[in-house]
């Protein structure tokens, strides 16, 4: 046993060995996140220029939100938000810049509600990419037409495309499943 060629060789099938696991278990992460954050993980890629960077970004969000006291609403709460969607809706009709400043808001109020902080801007996104991956690029094209907007940079149509975008943020936020969409598509 004190060949030190089968010294060597145990310690290359140890290190070969580790190897392979440290592979793996970066390949299941990798795994993970992807799944979790969807189109959030490769704009984080680009953002940053590496993966790993990306990646330690991503753990730090679902981390940072894991903290958070994030709750569903109670249902007299989201059948007050409800209410305001519609309401917000149906202004848009005669005054549709209006409308989408104030979908804005109620995003941003029904996040807080939830239990998510509404920090800038950069920061609401990350927060909710972390349990609502799919939304996250709606919130981003709604807010970029609502800043549009303010300056008098979009037409109606824009403004329509913001409340679609703004609404499927809102029915996600609201965590519409079973009995909510019948409430939301009746103020439609």
């Amino acid at each position: 046993m004190n060949d030190p060629r089968l010294i060597v060789l145990a310690v290359l099938v140890i290190a070969i060995v580790a190897v392979g696991v440290w592979v793996l278990v970066k390949s299941k992460r990798r795994e993970r996140l992807r799944a979790q954050f969807g189109p959030e993980y490769p704009r984080a890629v680009e953002k940053y220029g590496s993966v790993t960077q990306a990646e330690s970004d991503l753990e730090a969000r679902r981390a940072r939100v894991r903290r958070l006291d994030i709750r569903p609403l109670p249902p007299r709460d989201a059948d007050r938000f409800v209410a305001s969607w519609r309401t917000i809706q149906a202004r848009f009709v005669d005054d549709p810049r209006s409308a989408i400043a104030d979908a804005d808001t109620l995003v941003q109020e029904l996040m807080h509600a939830r239990g998510y902080p509404v920090g800038d801007f950069e920061e609401r996104v990350a927060d909710i990419s972390v349990d609502h991956a799919p939304v996250v690029e709606h919130y981003r094209t709604g807010h970029t037409i609502a800043l549009a907007s303010e300056r008098g940079e979009t037409t109606t149509e824009d403004l329509r495309q913001a409340v679609r975008h703004y609404r499927a943020l809102f029915e996600e936020l609201l965590e519409v499943h079973q009995d909510m969409p019948r409430r939301m598509e009746a103020g439609r």
